[in-house]
């Protein structure tokens, strides 16, 4: 049979017969041999085996040109199909690159290469040759939902993870500890994520969240999305504002800059005063069992603050509070100035705020804290001074302290 695409029968090259090598390749989805498809298109039949398997290894040729696989209309689905695992395999055997094969699939470079990656035959050299019907299977059992977690299925991390819960740990400070006691054991190592999957996720119960209340973070059960705070006016006159805070306070290089704010009780009944130190976040807790008024306040503060040395008595920020109404007699029996946030601006003492989520772990909402004693409030802040902090390097507050005090 003459070919009805060969016209020039003169030498081209391996490159040149684009037009040839697009219609044997309709040919061959049609169900044609290769040894029918090839006289259609009048090539020799070693050059159609060539073009469906690649040319030799040692011959340093491009890859040939792509032809255009078969796309539904839909457009590509969210998982690579079995058509198109086959295409990648013979794009591969064509020595074709990896971001072209993405280009001609409408795909991500980085779906390609890990597809590669994963289900390439093994022994082989850089990318290997991809069996591309095995990886359709492996892709097909990988998918089902829903799979056993990491933490599930050990369960020295599971028992790990859960006594560090139980100490009110948050998970990302579990996990530093799993990398930092098992260094060379990649088996119990687990990002915080997990640890949150582990307990949020209905159906996993890897960890027990409702026998360990308020364990992990804040003690939700979803994450709290963020409001749009109201614009408030400063309730003293003319107070000392956070911009005219020393800018050495802003950095937190220099400590002595401390933040303070109040925790509330069940209906606003009693309180328990918080103090973070801005550069180490050690926490003091003040202990108000008459009340938040704003003499009770003063004192407890100044009470508390004597007993830091000299060098640690710089500033306070607070938030505009009533209770810290008689700010100006503290100041004047501590020579510590008070600077206050902008309005709806909780962000600006960052410590405080996230010392007051933590304290809610031993300090729930709604309840009377009017019957925890001075001993109650120094054990809680030794254990929260004693938990490592990622934003000290993982150091606790009481170790951070200590070497400036020694220093």
């Amino acid at each position: 049979m003459d070919s009805k695409f060969r016209e020039i029968r003169t030498a081209q090259g391996p490159t040149k017969l684009l037009r040839e090598r697009e219609a044997y390749f309709r040919l061959m989805q049609q169900g044609f041999s290769n040894n029918q498809a090839c006289l259609i298109v009048g090539v020799n039949s070693k050059t159609g085996r060539r073009w469906r398997n690649g040319r030799n290894a040692d011959r340093k040729q491009k890859a040939a040109p792509p032809v255009r696989p078969v796309v539904p209309p839909s457009g590509p689905s969210r998982y690579l199909r079995g058509d198109e695992r086959i295409y990648i395999a013979d794009r591969l055997r064509e020595r074709a690159a990896v971001r072209q094969i993405a280009a001609e699939l409408d795909r991500s470079p980085s779906t390609i290469s890990r597809e590669i990656r994963r289900n390439r035959t093994a022994g082989t050299r850089g990318l290997g040759h991809c069996r591309p019907h095995a990886a359709q299977a492996r892709a097909e059992a990988r998918r089902p939902r829903p799979k056993p977690g990491k933490i599930g299925q050990n369960p020295e991390l599971r028992a790990f993870v859960q006594d560090h819960l139980d100490l009110r740990w948050s998970p990302e400070q579990s996990c530093q500890a799993l990398r930092a006691q098992f260094p060379d054991r990649p088996e119990m190592h687990v990002v915080h994520e997990t640890v949150y999957q582990s307990l949020y996720v209905q159906g996993r119960g890897e960890l027990r969240r409702e026998t360990s209340p308020g364990r992990c973070g804040r003690g939700r059960t979803r994450r709290k999305p963020r409001r749009q705070a109201q614009q408030r006016q400063p309730r003293f006159r003319d107070p000392m504002m956070i911009s005219e805070r020393p800018a050495e306070a802003g950095d937190r290089a220099v400590p002595g800059h401390g933040e303070g704010d109040l925790i509330i009780g069940k209906d606003g009944a009693s309180a328990i005063g918080t103090l973070v130190e801005r550069s180490t976040r050690y926490v003091m807790l003040l202990h108000l069992p008459g009340g938040r008024g704003t003499e009770l306040v003063r004192d407890a503060l100044v009470e508390t603050v004597r007993t830091l040395p000299a060098h640690l008595k710089r500033s306070l920020t607070r938030d505009h509070g009533v209770e810290i109404g008689r700010h100006r007699e503290f100041t004047v029996a501590t020579d510590i100035p008070v600077h206050f946030c902008d309005p709806a601006g909780p962000w600006q003492r960052g410590s405080n705020e996230n010392t007051n989520g933590l304290l809610r772990q031993y300090f729930p909402k709604s309840t009377d804290l009017s019957v925890h004693t001075r001993e109650d409030l120094d054990a809680v802040a030794a254990e929260l001074n004693g938990r490592p902090r990622k934003t000290l390097g993982w150091e606790t507050p009481a170790e951070r302290l200590h070497r400036l005090l020694t220093a």
